[in-house]
């Protein structure tokens, strides 16, 4: 289906386009629609547009991830149809690893979605398959499984539209998660190390950009940002912001 780019709404209806061709192909489920239906919601309240809170999340979270020893990049089914590129070129600028971790996990999700991630650009996917031979302790759902040279030895794991219950066994065994979440009531935007609260098609490349620069810095400094940044202060600001514009 086309839209015309002088719709208002052109830039949301072609993310929901991507996201059915995605269930359509397999590798999206029908929950990620409703997912990214709540997520859009949030996304209206913010001004569809990355909010200086979320700016700074997202500054803090590429500092921490080009300071961290091995740094991974989850990607489930909705991440892989909005933005795969994006996904591929933050990874090879933080120098992180690309690892498929889906809820509703079969070897053809995870097949289709390394193929799309292999096709724009990534050397290597991690977890597909028996190579996801570990458990992350205290999770019962198929995310559990992680690859032992990705996620299950990673210091720091980048989460986009995370289940809150992972970012807490994440949290638990003493991995740093960075979740993008449009909710910042969610478990997961509560639970994660630093939570950014805005569309995962504009977090990517903002943190690959800010990774540009940031990368010029030495660990000390890249540490420095991320011991600044209150993830706590940083979500109730957000919070208040929605207030606000309600009651506008």
């Amino acid at each position: 289906m086309k839209t015309s780019k002088k719709h208002p709404r052109y830039e949301s209806l072609k993310y929901r386009h991507m996201l059915v061709e995605g269930m359509k192909k397999g590798y999206v489920t029908q929950s990620g629609l409703i997912a990214h239906g709540r997520g859009e919601a949030f996304d209206y309240l913010l001004g569809e547009k990355t909010i200086p809170e979320a700016f700074t999340a997202e500054k803090a979270a590429t500092a921490l991830m080009l300071s961290s020893r091995n740094p991974v990049i989850s990607v489930n089914g909705n991440t892989a149809a909005l933005c795969p590129k994006d996904i591929v070129r933050l990874a090879r600028t933080i120098d992180a690893k690309i690892e498929v971790n889906l809820y509703y996990r079969t070897v053809k999700r995870e097949r289709l979605i390394e193929k799309i991630l292999l096709k724009n650009g990534a050397g290597k996917v991690y977890g597909v398959g028996r190579k996801a031979s570990k458990r992350i302790p205290g999770l019962h759902s198929e995310r559990a499984k992680v690859d032992p040279e990705g996620i299950w030895s990673a210091d720091a794991v980048l989460v986009p539209l995370e289940d809150g219950d992972r970012a807490e066994a994440l949290a638990k065994s003493g991995k740093k998660a960075v979740s993008i979440d449009l909710n910042p009531l969610s478990r997961t935007s509560q639970t994660a190390y630093i939570s950014i609260v805005d569309n995962v098609v504009r977090a990517i490349p903002n943190m690959t950009k800010i990774a540009l620069e940031l990368r010029k810095l030495n660990c000390e400094t890249l540490r420095s940002i991320v011991e600044e940044f209150d993830n706590a202060e940083n979500l109730e600001k957000i919070v208040g912001r929605i207030r606000t514009g309600l009651s506008e």
